[in-house]
């Protein structure tokens, strides 16, 4: 059988909220053990052309100064690193980027 290597966890379960359960051993974490950890296992997908540059002009930004998310839309721009659409950054926007992300 050839192996396929991956950049992400094509098994990753959607996030559940904690439930309490006062059974042991019947909550939502998986046993210690009995599950395989795969490297990429917070991933849904391997990542974009475009996920992959917006990380790299993240780094430029941070690596600047930036700390604040007005710090951060600035030095965006100001690299000349557009929105998907090709627009510039507006506060709202990358907010709306890093949630889009973060699913």
């Amino acid at each position: 059988m050839r192996e396929v290597a991956v950049n992400f966890n094509p098994f990753l379960k959607p996030w559940l909220a904690p439930q309490p359960n006062n059974v042991a051993g019947k909550g939502v974490i998986e046993k210690p053990g009995e599950t395989e950890n795969f490297i990429w296992q917070t991933r849904k997908a391997e990542p974009t052309q475009y996920e992959n540059d917006f990380g790299d002009a993240l780094e430029k930004v941070f690596e600047a100064g930036a700390v604040e998310l007005q710090e951060v839309v600035e030095g965006l721009n100001g690299i000349g690193f557009r929105t998907p659409e090709g627009n510039a950054w507006g506060a709202d926007r990358l907010a709306a980027e890093f949630r889009l992300l973060a699913e």
